[in-house]
Parts: structure tokens; sequence; C-alpha cells
């Protein structure tokens, strides 16, 4: 485990693979940390610089009082990636974190090659969905939307394992204003129009039973940018890479493949 001091916060981070690899960095949903990506590190090819990190409020990542925006969000990717002197990356960023990848591509090309928006949009949801959320996890926990996300974030037949508890435990032992600090931010980003300003490389991905960010909205974020790929999981929710590890790696390492990454 190491931590990046970048003065207003302090920022959990891992780093697998090759530490000479094409860097690949991933970001993380709303109410997970890090370990997301655990399922699909065994799947992925050999050569590849594996970064990962908790964004603030999440994980083992300072958890400020928020509420938190976006810019905010993308300039803790920034600064961590300027701290570990990465360039050129692929970045793979699911829910929020596909939301911090766009602003970190329209901010930092330099930083930025390729892009894999997965499980999520250039605008989620409304304003006042967000803030009946925000109110609920001030008012009751986490807890009190655990069921409710669960449904969103798996399909039928993956809430039917006992990996669920997992997940749910993950999600319900998050800082709250961590929670809620995100939730701020989704609630204020409309990325559409810079979003569609982008020429790079992108792969959208999304699972058929996402109830949180359902096929159309992910394909109509890609297709805000020319060229893009998009990719769908079948019996899939909402974090795809947690249901078909293996698939969503191999679908990954195809995609790097298909734009010279490594």
């Amino acid at each position: 485990m190491q931590i990046a001091d970048l003065g207003d916060i302090k920022l959990h981070f891992r780093v697998d693979g090759d530490p000479d690899g094409a860097p690949v960095v991933f970001i993380n949903s709303l109410g997970t940390d890090l370990r997301l990506w655990d399922p699909i590190l065994p799947h992925l090819p050999a050569g590849l610089r594996l970064i990962r990190y908790d964004k603030r409020g999440h994980g083992l990542s300072d958890a400020p009082e928020g509420p938190y925006a976006m810019g905010t969000l993308v300039r803790d990717a920034e600064r961590l990636l300027d701290l570990l002197d990465i360039r050129d990356a692929a970045v793979v960023g699911l829910s929020i974190g596909g939301m911090i990848a766009q602003g970190l591509a329209v901010k930092r090309l330099d930083q930025v090659r390729a892009l894999v928006l997965s499980n999520t949009a250039a605008k989620i949801g409304t304003k006042e969905m967000w803030q009946q959320r925000i109110a609920a996890v001030t008012a009751g926990g986490i807890e009190a939307l655990a069921d409710t996300v669960m449904e969103r974030w798996f399909s039928r037949g993956f809430r039917a394992t006992p990996e669920l508890a997992l997940w749910r435990n993950m999600l319900v032992r998050q800082p709250v204003q961590g929670y809620a600090g995100c939730s701020a931010a989704i609630a204020g980003t409309d990325f559409y129009t810079p979003t569609s300003g982008l020429r790079l490389p992108t792969l959208g991905i999304a699972g058929d039973e996402d109830g949180s960010t359902p096929p159309d909205l992910v394909r109509e974020t890609v297709d805000l940018i020319p060229g893009s790929q998009f990719h769908l999981f079948r019996k899939a929710g909402h974090l795809p890479c947690v249901e078909h590890p293996a698939a969503y790696a191999e679908r990954l390492a195809q995609f790097l493949r298909d734009v010279g990454h490594f």
C-alpha cells in the first residue's frame, strides 16, 4: 500500500504489473475502492503497468467533508499521475470514474492517450435524484440505500450468489461524507459538450442489466467521440468487471492491442 501526499489530500494508490510497461490507470465507481478491479487483474496480459487508487472519500484515502466538485476529483487524478510521472496512459473509468476519466482527457491529453468509459455517461441522473440520495445517506447512513444499490449494481443471477455480501460490505463501509461528497460531484456534472470535443481512441462498455447507467446512456456518451467502439455485456449490471472478469479483461486487452498501447 502506498500513499500519495498531494498537499490538501492523501490518496491511497497501488501499482501492479510491469513497472516499465505501458500505463493503464483504473478509476473506480461510487461506493467502491480500488479492489473493484481485483477480479480482472489475473486475466490481463503481461507488459502493462497497472495503476489504481482510491478517490477522495473512499477506501484508504482521506475523506474530507463534502460536497466535492468534479473538478476537484479530476485534479486529484491529474496530480497523482504527475507525481507518478505517468504520460500517455490508457485510462479505464467506471461510473463516476468514467466521468473523472472524461474530465482528465479534456484537461490533460498528455496524460491520456486512450479511454475506456465503462458503465458511465457524460451526465448521470438529475440534481434532484442525487440530492435525495445525499439526504438519505446523511440521515440513515449508506446502509439505508444498500439493498437498492445492489439491485442497480448487479444482475439478478449474481445477486443470488454468496459473493454479493462482499460488495455490499464494501459499499456500506465507505465513509458517508465520501459517498455524499462524490454524489454531489456527479449531481453537478454535465460533460456532453467537453466530451464531444475529444478525439482519441475510446471504448464504451455497458451491462444489459445496469440500473445506474443503462446501455443506451453509455452508448449516447461514447458516440460523442468519433471512431469510438462499444461493447455490451449480457447478464451484467453496473460492475461487469466483477460479474465477468475474464471476458472484461479480454475485451480491454483487445482494445489496448487495437490502439497499439502495448
